[in-house]
């Protein structure tokens, strides 16, 4: 079979070498991937969201499974166009995909189906939404309505931090016009917990649940990140919180979705907040977390393709998906500055034995050297029989990697390891 995955991160990496281990994968092709994964795909330099080249590409070259994995392409309707000529897909139609793509109407599907999340208020206009924060409860949750990278997510501690939030979405759309809509959230407190999962519109199966490390420094401190590691399975995630969210999250979005004509078929991540009240949802994604995928994946002992065709098929229920009983942590290797200003174009070195498990995010090749091009330049991911273990041997092999300016955090999982202890 000839795949291809839409995408470039760190994410579409880890995807990769998952979907290399079927031996019936012949060539997987990355539209556009990055410098470090040339070794395990055949790199297209077509942008994850030039929809219409990456439907002419796939054609030309007979592509007979795509996956296509990052937000923008999929709220785009990558998935339609490439159904369209015939090429069946991993990811949601642009009608289910809007889950993601619109904090209003999730916000507004959670409330007619009562699935438990915050309280919340939608605001079209600034000096509405101004007005209401005069009286709001804080601290307060800002969301910009559409996608703005995974950074439209302001936490206000104070009434003026609020309102300057709004005032940068709504009048200086520091988010282009994913602001000109905010949704004004009630701020809920307790442990967070990611959940993706594997379902076909009918069938809902969680993977391993996670803990993402989503600030720039130690301690959880600095400005938030697209993620700066992630462990698994998150300690929080008991055995009881995992039916109640099945029965009263997991099923009932998915049967939601069903309901509203938009069929979900693909990976639905959900952002839980355990709060004293249970478990709410903080909120969706329509596809495989970045950076949770570099520990969720290494866990899969059951064949990633056959999975994912399944939930293209709607054979889901009748396919097995096994996880390892075993830890998994993820340290990511950042452009010192990050999510600020940085540098880049810096030679980097990974050791051969430690390859397979690099997950590599920003990077280019310049000859035969491959050198950094991104803020999250890579993830190094271990896993072990406990947390301690993995965390150890995650750290191990950083060590070993290096390019000047490169920054890590060095408590990936140490909040992980305190609660299990408690636990």
């Amino acid at each position: 079979m000839k795949l291809l995955v839409v995408g470039g991160g760190g994410r579409e990496h880890t995807i990769i070498k998952k979907l290399k281990e079927n031996p019936n994968v012949e060539e997987i092709f990355a539209c556009p991937g990055n410098g470090g994964m040339a070794e395990d795909a055949t790199l297209v330099p077509i942008g994850a969201k030039e929809i219409e080249k990456i439907v002419a590409f796939a054609k030309e070259n007979a592509i007979d499974y795509a996956v296509v994995a990052p937000d923008d392409p999929l709220v785009l309707g990558c998935v339609d166009a490439l159904n369209e000529i015939g090429i069946p897909c991993f990811g949601p139609k642009a009608n289910a995909a809007i889950i993601e793509g619109s904090k209003v109407f999730s916000k507004d599907l959670m409330k007619k189906y009562q699935i438990p999340t915050a309280e919340y208020a939608v605001f079209e206009d600034c000096a509405k939404a101004l007005e209401y924060l005069e009286t709001a409860p804080i601290p307060t949750v800002i969301k910009a309505d559409g996608l703005a990278l995974g950074k439209g997510v302001i936490i206000a501690e104070t009434r003026e931090d609020a309102k300057a939030a709004v005032r940068s979405m709504m009048e200086d759309q520091i988010f282009g016009a994913s602001g000109s809509r905010v949704v004004i959230e009630e701020f809920l407190t307790g442990p967070e917990v990611s959940v993706l999962s594997f379902t076909d519109g009918e069938t809902v199966i969680p993977m391993i649940s996670s803990m993402d490390h989503k600030r720039a420094l130690d301690n959880d401190q600095g400005l938030n990140t697209g993620g700066m590691g992630t462990v698994a399975p998150n300690p929080y995630y008991t055995e009881a919180i995992a039916a109640e969210c099945m029965e009263r999250i997991f099923l009932p979005t998915i049967r939601a979705m069903k309901a509203e004509g938009r069929t979900f078929k693909g990976c639905l991540y959900f952002g839980l907040m355990l709060t004293p009240n249970g478990p709410k949802v903080i909120e969706y994604n329509c596809r495989f977390g970045d950076p949770e995928t570099q520990v969720v994946l290494p866990l899969l002992e059951s064949d990633l393709l056959t999975i994912m065709m399944a939930t293209t098929n709607g054979t889901l229920a009748e396919t097995e998906v096994k996880f390892a009983d075993r830890h998994a942590c993820c340290v990511v290797m950042a452009s010192e500055g990050y999510p600020g200003k940085y540098t880049t174009g810096h030679k980097m070195t990974i050791p051969a034995e430690i390859k397979n498990d690099v997950f590599v995010a920003g990077a280019k090749l310049d000859g035969e050297d491959l050198l950094t091009a991104g803020g999250r330049v890579l993830g190094v991911t271990a896993t072990a029989d406990s947390l301690e273990e993995a965390i150890a041997a995650s750290y191990k092999k950083v060590e070993t990697i290096h390019f000047e300016n490169a920054f890590y955090r060095h408590d990936i999982g140490q909040k992980a390891l305190k609660a299990g202890k408690e636990n």
